[in-house]
């Protein structure tokens, strides 16, 4: 028995390193693409402070979570929800214009005020393949 028990905890030992040893490995190389990733990275910093960054990404999160519900609207063809949600989360209401002129960055605007532009394009596709329906 104590034999059969120390074999046992002694396969679990090396099935431990060897994943200690893989995991490691798999760092090493992990570590070695986000550089060449942040090399490559050509994206231009807003320069914003610690709270505005949150902010800005918990709009981002908004954004995304919206284009998911937008999506399995679509996939049960409620368009007029659909259309709802495209102009009030992601068009260019007042809110979002406000939001982004808010950065001092006039490239970084026209970048945000096209992209909610085109959900405003984006709701009216929504709205024109309900009257088609009908």
């Amino acid at each position: 028995m104590v034999t059969s028990g120390y074999f046992l905890n002694s396969c679990n030992q090396n099935d431990r390193n060897s994943e200690a040893k893989e995991v490691a490995e798999n760092h090493g190389k992990n570590t070695m693409m986000n550089r060449i990733q942040i090399e490559n990275d050509s994206r231009i910093s807003l320069n914003l402070n610690p709270m505005q960054k949150e902010h800005q990404l918990m709009n981002m999160r908004s954004h995304l979570e919206a284009v998911q519900n937008i999506i399995s609207l679509l996939s049960d063809e409620k368009y007029d929800v659909a259309s709802k949600v495209a102009y009030t989360k992601l068009g260019s209401t007042t809110e979002m214009q406000l939001m982004c002129s808010s950065f001092d960055n006039k490239a970084f605007e026209k970048l945000g005020m096209d992209f909610h532009k085109s959900a405003d394009k984006m709701s009216e596709v929504f709205k024109n393949k309900i009257k088609r329906n009908h």
